[in-house]
């Protein structure tokens, strides 16, 4: 988060159709005719598109909630000389919900409180201690059939982290992290016609620390190397159980840790280097490789049209997911840097991959570690990007060509298939034209491959009950999305200090139908039939926006 305006109060927001926001700042003073000694900003903005949705005809839409906020602050207090306070803080939510049967609504809370210290010109030293609260609500049905699954992740973290000048080339960072993670996997409440009680999955405590160090030398004018090392450990903490499972998904034996009892502990070595070579003063090319390692894991349900998304630690099933990722950049400026050109291609190795085995419960479910598989993964592609910076006309291009690639024994016989993240086309396009000093026009063009899915292919009926048969894991394709956006930005004043405009603006001028959801239902004339239905939240949203600073 920036710094408030510490020499000066300053105002800056905007009122909108859809939205608001409106950012506070200025200078925090000792006594009263002495110099500012720190700064504060507060930022706060809020919207409420899904008032359009209340104008539509069709009653699952005009029924739907589409809105986020979030509030930022922060502080910086100079006590003397060689150290400074800072505080800032940040509350968010964002909600989507199609009709009365589904609804989506997670959000963050956040706190840091930093003290900076510097003992000398060269060496200098940040304290953090962090907290962090990740929240999510899924409610799907209605009335006394409806199921809410509730899942947070509560984190204290203590980082100290050095930063040592050695001289003109040579630059040290090192340090140390400790978080002590709450993982609540998921809460499942039901009406009173709901087909199952409601369940409280077993809360998890871990705690994760790690240590670096990384080095900076310059060579000469034209060649910078970096290189570190991180060692990273993660240990489950009681109280908390814990499970082996035999081949047949029963509980083999059971782990109950007491409070403060150490389970697991996992340890690893994360090497990381970059090599930096500046052709002449308009070109250079990167080339890096790092390792990381991930031990808190998202679950995601690709049947479903709404993944229920579940968080789980790393234990004595799930190891660590690591990935090596091997880049290669070539950068470029033209015409006395008016344009800048990008390209980079890369391509990551991960190992210890998880997904759901074939017919999984995956709604609150005990032991959701007994219906999970490990295999590995890949992702490679290339990223470039040309950037316009100066003149009445700017703007850039970007293009993504990528893969994301999973592998299991137990899915599609052990085929390689893309993950639900995978995105092969990924394009955007921003421009902006200076009409005159006062009149502006802007414009944002979006397109990438949909997601991949797992849909139904087929159904059959068991004692009775209706049974739905699956394609092969992610064999399916969301429809592509793309949709453009135009803005016209009127300016009654603008200086450096102060400024007064109006906003006129088009989200998804031609009106493309971009896929919210696809579910499957049977068609009312002939029930052996099973029919998709796409739903669309909106097609145009136009607005007007006055803005302002002072």
């Amino acid at each position: 988060m920036k710094e408030g305006n510490a020499k000066k109060f300053s105002a800056t927001g905007g009122i909108g159709l859809i939205a608001s926001r409106l950012t506070v700042e200025g200078p925090l003073r000792g006594k009263r005719d002495e110099p500012a000694r720190g700064s504060f900003i507060v930022s706060g903005r809020r919207t409420y598109a899904d008032a359009f949705l209340k104008l539509s005809k069709d009653s699952t839409t005009n029924q739907s909630s589409l809105f986020f906020y979030d509030l930022n602050a922060k502080a910086n207090y100079k006590l003397n000389d060689k150290n400074w306070l800072y505080a800032s803080g940040y509350l968010g939510t964002d909600k989507l919900g199609v009709g009365e049967a589904i609804g989506i609504e997670w959000g963050n809370a956040t706190a840091t409180l930093r003290w900076n210290h510097l003992f000398n010109n060269k060496l200098f030293l940040n304290s953090s201690l962090v907290y962090s609260n990740y929240r999510y609500v899924i409610g799907v049905g209605t009335g006394d059939a409806k199921t809410t699954i509730t899942s947070r992740i509560k984190n204290w973290n203590l980082k100290e982290d050095f930063e040592y000048y050695a001289n003109d080339r040579n630059t040290l960072k090192f340090g140390l992290t400790a978080i002590y993670h709450t993982i609540e996997p998921g809460t499942a409440t039901n009406g009173a016609s709901a087909d199952f009680n409601n369940i409280r999955l077993t809360e998890k405590n871990a705690v994760e620390t790690g240590v670096y160090v990384a080095h900076e030398h310059s060579f000469s004018d034209r060649l910078t190397f970096k290189y570190g090392l991180r060692l990273s450990t993660f240990s489950n903490i009681g109280p908390g159980t814990y499970y082996d499972y035999n081949p047949d998904r029963s509980v083999a034996r059971t782990y109950n840790y007491a409070s403060g009892e150490t389970g697991n502990t996992y340890a690893n070595l994360q090497p990381r280097a970059s090599l930096t070579y500046v052709i002449n003063a308009e070109s250079s090319l990167k080339l890096a490789y790092d390792r990381n390692a991930q031990y808190l894991h998202l679950l995601s349900n690709s049947n479903a049209g709404t993944p229920t998304d579940l968080w789980t630690p790393t234990t004595n099933n799930v190891k660590p997911q690591l990935a090596d990722q091997f880049s290669l950049g070539y950068f470029r400026t033209f015409a006395e840097n008016k344009y800048e050109l990008s390209a980079e291609t890369y391509y990551k190795n991960l190992q210890n991959q998880i997904d759901y085995r074939t017919g999984a419960e995956t709604r609150a479910n005990e032991n959701i570690e007994a219906d999970l598989v490990f295999g590995k993964g890949r992702a490679y592609g290339l990223e470039l990007s040309l950037k316009k910076k100066t003149g009445r006309f700017t703007g850039w291009i970007s293009y993504t060509l990528a893969r994301t690639e999973r592998q299991f024994d137990a899915i599609n016989s052990g085929a390689w298939f893309a993950a639900r993240q995978d995105r092969t086309h990924d394009i955007s396009l921003v421009g902006s034209y200076d009409l005159s000093k006062k009149l502006v026009l802007s414009s944002n063009f979006v397109y990438y491959t949909g997601n991949a899915v797992t849909f139904p292919t087929g159904k059959y009926y068991v004692d009775g009950q209706l049974v739905s048969r699956y394609s092969e894991r992610n064999s399916y394709r969301m429809p592509a999305y793309h949709r453009l956006d135009l803005s016209l930005t009127w300016y009654r004043r603008r200086t450096a200090d102060k400024e007064r405009s109006w906003n006129f603006s088009l989200y998804n001028a031609y009106g493309r139908e971009n896929p919210y959801i696809i579910s499957f239902r049977s068609n009312e004339d002939d029930p052996t039939r099973t029919e998709a239905v796409q739903t669309t939240l909106f097609r145009w949203i136009p607005s007007v926006t006055y803005n302002f600073k002072f």
